[in-house]
């Protein structure tokens, strides 16, 4: 059963929708829209800030989601497009180290005090490297993903925890960006082996858009955070172990790699051809001692432009034909005592909409990404009230505006923008102010 069927039995919304609406120019306000619970959050703790960049050592390319993890602490942050990173770590844990780890390449360990005041330039070397010794016979793949799953409750954490987690999404025409939304969000996770579903609650956002460039319609993401949740493979399977998998999907081993001086077996899989319709290809990839997946990479087969636009598009103007021509996920798994969670999701998907009686036609980009920055158990078995749940249906860029306090995050670590935002947001406020 695909993705969209699973969530509509489940009475979720689907888990990427595009609303397509006529155009509403945005109010003249340009206030922080600040969402806080103080009785969680607490005090404000001091910090100190530790910038740097993360680059392959022989390409001395940015290496792009790389995990830069607090040593005996579950603060981490991931890096951006451009390799960066901007840590923030109380200042009771000066002495510490961090690590800097990603898939294929060896760890790298880094004290922070080798940190100064210009951002620091981080390298790390490929680890690729042949597995010796298999466990599993590398002719059966699918025996490897029933292990995988049956290990499920043992590999990963089977505590209540509270993550405080930093979202953001993006919408680009073409090459520019029209809209910006950030949040930081409270997940409460259940166990791997429960079948609760996970509920976030919205700590705080902000948003910056340029509804002028986006023609005669706003182009709106529905799910928000719960999109990025959901496609924690380990704890919602459904989206691609249903029942018939085995009827589903053909699998093959790739050549191995390593990820935190782990071997990891690369699981190759995609529907098989008498399948037509749209179901998901990618990598998984699996922790040859443990059988633990520690990431997973899928795209939707799109060649079916009717289906796929019904599973993502809400609504649309009648003179518009709306086709998804990408969907594509990403879902990392950090390791801590043993026991994996999970750390980071991205999301990205590409629409093109043809109009009637048009010459060209519009192309938009569409990207969220959550990384769980800290996390701690939920020794007491704290809930969130229905109330104060952030809905599935939620539309984040209606939910908080502006951009204009450079210290908006105060200590809660967030990815980076690279470049591009950043500048792209320095001209949606221009155009903003210009609009009103």
């Amino acid at each position: 059963m695909p993705l969209h069927m699973l969530l509509r039995y489940k009475k979720y919304v689907i888990f990427l929708l595009i609303l397509l609406l006529e155009l509403k120019y945005p109010s003249s306000t340009y206030a922080v829209t600040l969402i806080q619970d103080t009785n969680f959050k607490g005090q404000t703790i001091d910090y100190n800030e530790y910038k740097g960049a993360v680059y392959d050592n022989e390409t001395n390319t940015p290496i792009v989601a790389a995990t830069i993890a607090v040593n005996t602490t579950n603060i981490s942050t991931v890096t951006n497009n451009e390799g960066e990173f901007l840590l923030k770590v109380p200042k009771n844990l000066t002495n510490t180290d961090i690590t800097i780890s990603h898939l294929g390449y060896q760890d790298r360990v880094v004290a922070l005090s080798a940190f100064t005041n210009e951002p620091l330039k981080i390298t790390l070397d490929l680890s690729i490297t042949e597995l010796s010794e298999v466990s599993i016979d590398p002719r059966d793949p699918e025996a490897l993903i029933r292990a995988v799953m049956k290990k499920k409750g043992t590999n990963y954490l089977n505590d209540n925890t509270i993550m405080t987690a930093f979202y953001r999404e993006t919408i680009k025409k073409r090459r520019s960006y029209v809209s910006l939304s950030e949040a930081v969000v409270d997940v409460y996770k259940n166990p791997y082996f429960s079948n609760k579903t996970d509920v976030i609650r919205l700590f705080k956002a902000r948003k910056s858009a340029d509804y002028k460039k986006l023609d005669t319609l706003t182009v709106k993401l529905q799910g928000g955070p719960t999109s990025t949740l959901y496609i924690d493979v380990m704890k919602n399977p459904e989206i691609l172990f249903t029942d018939d998998w085995v009827k589903t999907y053909q699998f093959s081993f790739d050549k191995s790699t390593k990820i935190s001086d782990r071997h990891i077996y690369v699981l190759n899989f995609e529907q098989r051809p008498n399948i037509v319709e749209p179901m998901y290809y990618g990598k998984l990839y699996i922790d040859a001692e443990t059988l633990a997946m520690t990431k997973a990479i899928f795209s939707l087969n799109t060649e079916n432009r009717e289906e796929v636009s019904k599973m993502f598009v809400r609504r649309k103007p009648r003179n518009a034909k709306v086709y998804p021509t990408e969907a594509s996920y990403n879902i990392d798994y950090r390791e801590k005592d043993g026991k994996w969670y999970y750390g980071y999701g991205r999301i990205d998907l590409t629409i093109k909409i043809n109009w009637k009686r048009k010459l060209f036609n519009s192309v938009y980009k569409l990207n969220v990404e959550m990384a769980v920055t800290d996390w701690k158990k939920n020794s007491e078995n704290e809930n969130l009230k229905p109330k104060d749940r952030l809905k599935t249906s939620v539309v984040i860029a209606d939910e908080a505006s502006g951009f204009s306090d450079p210290k908006f995050w105060g200590e809660y670590n967030v990815i980076e923008p690279e470049k591009s935002i950043e500048s792209a947001i320095k001209k949606i406020q221009k155009q903003l102010r210009k609009l009103n």
